[in-house]
């Protein structure tokens, strides 16, 4: 431990030293504020905008940064803002979730010490929040399940108060959204209007209406932090669909009384949804928005501020111009490798605000939505970059980069200080086996205690032997596409793998105490019914062989910028929609003549995973979970089992 504590100290001298050097050697005029807007996730911070800061402040450009996400929830989520929307409730002829109401006062009494508990869990507070007596009796509490089984000690009792308090903050949750903002959700926001908006027109429309007290407090909040730091440029990360309406709201106040600052926009969104852009009207909100890696679009849009550059002489980036949209894009585009960036930068977000939920007792989900953990990325890209459903023709996944071991590992002891964090979730598309390799030799080496987990691709590289050196190096768990768990199918997608490697591959994780996370796929292109409960048979013996701990069902979608989207008719299927409407591009519709109803499969495969997770329902027939008859699965009961001998 006291290594990790002399390297992050000396790391911490480093990074001040530098900054301040490059930040008055090089400084340049513009005032940059970096946000990420609600709601993109409460438990950590959303890594881009410290990719960002880390990134602007070695050119010497001020920079700032802000989390709308975790700040808004945290002003509505308490007494004086509750007090409000309880208050606006009762003027509706119609209430949803009366007993809340009726229950207010409890309710107000207790919010802000909930909040404080999840904001910083301690045993003495869970001891009191650990009695399901201390809650009002909301819809939720009221149907806790009461048979989990919690570990034992102050752990057991600390995951149970996070549990019972995060259920009545979902109440509340619930109440915000039925009764005072239908827009509302924790990890999104109006996403209803941005999913699949082909054209603007719903989203021109609702951003004409009259402001929420939501909005109204993000308002607020926008105010504070102009007002804070005087932006002369204002920079937002979209990462989904549930953050641009957000977005754009802020992006209107801003507009309004902040006329003299510019405005970009970019992020996974943008990526993604927006590179056929042709209507102009979004930049009534924004007057830049950028694509894919933001370095390079960001450092010459700051340039062309200053001065120093055209706007013919920005790098993937949409402008307005004679009322048309301008793809500016000039080529070669100036690139920063991968190896070559520094670490990013967290100061200034608001640590203590980050909240641990604990709504489902999935161990992986746990981890996505409870710890806090460190962000970073060890390889840019995806070194496979095959998958046919995959989006391998953009840059997030085709431009692949790597580093070093050293350079990966300095990064980390680096936003350590930073942070106080010790623990990174490495969010690679999949995480090279050859690097995480060198990544654990390396912090063997340096002798730093740091838990981590990543994605992998369930390569047969992953033997015993470096799944152990994995564990040694304190990697807790990995996440992997098993997808449909059929090998005609695995073939098709061209995953690269089949079903018996990712058992055995499974199993070396596990047997070195390395939680293993399967993403499952239903609905692929030309999959059978007979497929479908094929795979389910493969999902329970994974389970109950102990090659997988966790999985998640997802129902195939067709994106255009797949292989599968762009050569439908090699995949046996059709497109039929939606028509491109000017704005956003990325979900197809399609119809598979030859393949199942898959949705009606949808109720019965969750309820058969939630008791394989919970170590269940082993021995019943596949037919139980169903709620209509299903063929018999062609798989021998002992299948994975056999491939493990």
């Amino acid at each position: 431990m006291s290594q990790v504590l002399s390297e992050i100290e000396s790391s911490s001298f480093i990074f001040y030293s530098f900054y301040y050097e490059e930040h008055y050697l090089c400084g340049m005029s513009q005032k940059v504020l970096l946000v990420i807007p609600p709601f993109t996730q409460l438990n950590t911070p959303y890594p881009a905008t410290a990719y960002l800061k880390g990134f602007l402040e070695s050119k010497g450009i001020a920079v700032a940064q802000a989390d709308l996400s975790i700040e808004l929830f945290a002003a509505i989520f308490n007494k004086q803002f509750l007090t409000e929307a309880f208050a606006d409730a009762k003027e509706l002829e119609e209430i949803e979730f009366i007993e809340i109401l009726e229950q207010q006062t409890k309710y107000l009494n207790k919010v802000d010490e909930v909040i404080a508990f999840l904001q910083s869990p301690s045993i003495e507070i869970a001891q009191v929040l650990s009695n399901l007596n201390y809650f009002p009796k909301g819809h939720r509490i009221t149907k806790v399940n009461k048979e989990i089984v919690w570990a034992k000690g102050e752990e057991g009792i600390i995951d149970r108060a996070k549990h019972y308090s995060t259920l009545f903050v979902e109440e509340l949750g619930d109440f915000i959204r039925a009764n005072v903002d239908e827009f509302f959700s924790f990890t999104r926001y109006a996403e209803q209007i941005a999913t699949s908006a082909s054209s603007f027109d719903g989203l021109a429309d609702s951003l004409e209406y009259e402001p929420t007290i939501i909005e109204h407090t993000l308002f607020d909040l926008v105010e504070e932090k102009m007002e804070e730091h005087n932006p002369t440029l204002v920079c937002f990360t979209v990462p989904f669909p549930g953050n641009l309406f957000a977005t754009l709201r802020a992006s209107q106040f801003i507009k309004q009384f902040y006329p003299t600052t510019k405005i970009a926009m970019g992020g996974g969104y943008c990526n993604t949804e927006l590179r056929s852009l042709t209507d102009a009207r979004i930049f009534d909100f924004v007057d830049y928005i950028t694509l894919d890696d933001g370095e390079g679009p960001l450092l010459k849009l700051i340039e062309h501020l200053e001065g120093n550059i055209s706007e013919q002489e920005l790098e993937r980036t949409f402008i307005k111009k004679n009322r048309e949209v301008v793809y500016a894009n000039k080529i070669p585009n100036t690139i920063f490798h991968h190896s070559k960036l520094p670490a990013p930068n967290y100061f200034g977000l608001p640590f203590d605000k980050y909240i641990s939920f604990l709504d489902v007792i999935n161990p992986m989900h746990r981890m996505w939505t409870d710890d806090k953990w460190n962000k970073l990325t060890i390889s840019h890209g995806c070194y496979w970059k095959q998958c046919s459903f995959c989006d391998v023709t953009l840059d997030y996944i085709g431009n692949y980069q790597n580093t070093t071991a050293e350079d990966l590992v300095n990064k980390m002891v680096a936003i350590i200080a930073q942070t106080g964090i010790k623990g990174f979730h490495f969010v690679d598309e999949a995480a090279p086996p050859k690097m995480l390799r060198a990544l654990s030799q390396k912090l063997i080496e340096r002798k730093l205690d740091i838990p981590w987990w990543t994605n992998i691709r369930f390569e047969k590289t992953f033997d015993n032997e470096l799944c152990e050196l994995m564990a040694k190096a304190g990697c807790i768990a990995v996440t992997g596409g098993l997808e449909v768990a059929s090998d005609r199918l695995l073939e098709k997608m061209k995953k690269g793998v089949d079903i018996g490697q990712v058992a055995r591959v499974g199993k070396h994780f596990a047997n070195n105490g390395i939680m293993v996370h399967a993403y499952l796929m239903y609905g692929f292109p030309t999959q059978t019914e007979q497929e479908t409960i094929d795979s389910l048979e493969i999902v329970r013996q994974l389970f109950q062989n102990d090659c997988i701990q966790s999985a998640f069902w997802h129902q195939f979608t067709t994106t255009i910028h797949s292989p599968i989207g762009q050569n439908p008719e090699e995949f046996g299927i059709k497109i039929t929609g939606p028509e491109f409407a000017g704005f956003a591009q990325n979900d197809l519709w399609h119809e598979d003549p030859t393949g199942a109803d898959h949705p009606k499969y949808t109720k019965g495969l969750n309820l058969a995973l939630h008791n394989y997770l919970n170590g269940a329902g082993f021995n019943l027939p596949l037919q139980d979970w169903f709620e209509f008859d299903i063929p018999g699965t062609i798989h021998e009961s002992n299948k994975i089992a056999d491939v493990l001998k």
